[in-house]
């Protein structure tokens, strides 16, 4: 994974709540092994007609948010199934963030071991950056490493991650990685094991 300290990108504003895992990543797309290949199916039945044509009235189709790395979203973003397919479908299509005043705690925690930083801001905060992302080209700074999100003008925030996942994020580790930044202490015990 790559580390994430800060991240400075375009804002995709998704105003709508309870945006379940299957809206996601639709269920039929699941078929893959592998975490590549899910970003064409993010959001699947919003983006496209029946026809596989792109729809018009989706707002992530426009032109304005091809190079978004950012989601802004309502309240319990990611609830519905456990699958880990959301967060590959949303990193794969190029998010590298996603703020919402809640999420669903299985997405969550998804997000922190697949390289997505989650950020939970509160509900008029999140709203104010909704506003600001219908405008053209809305930047803003998310930065990992004092917790807090801007951008050129006069929005700040503060948001807080649990140590451990905020480690893993910076380092850009998955659970394998920290686990063998106790290499040396796993070869000791080898070394010392007894096999019967």
């Amino acid at each position: 994974m790559e580390p994430i300290r800060v991240h400075e990108g375009l804002v995709y504003p998704l105003n709508r709540s309870n945006i379940d895992t299957d809206q996601i990543i639709p269920k039929q797309f699941l078929k893959r092994i592998s975490r590549q290949g899910f970003g064409q199916f993010l959001f699947f039945n919003w983006r496209f007609n029946n026809d596989g044509e792109p729809r018009e009235d989706f707002s992530l189709n426009k032109p304005q948010y091809k190079d978004a790395s950012i989601l802004v979203a309502g309240e319990n973003f990611g609830c519905g199934s456990s699958r880990e397919h959301a967060p590959w479908a949303l990193q794969d299509f190029g998010f590298k963030v996603v703020i919402a005043p809640s999420f669903a705690d299985i997405f969550y925690n998804n997000c922190t071991k697949n390289g997505i930083l989650p950020v939970v801001l509160p509900e008029e905060k999140v709203q104010v950056l909704m506003e600001n992302a219908e405008t053209s080209g809305y930047r803003i700074h998310v930065d990992l490493e004092n917790k807090r999100v801007y951008d050129s003008n006069d929005f700040e925030a503060s948001f807080d991650l649990p140590e451990y996942q905020r480690e893993m994020l910076l380092n850009g580790w998955d659970e394998i990685a920290v686990t063998l930044t106790h290499e040396s202490k796993i070869d000791q015990f080898e070394d010392q094991r007894q096999v019967f």
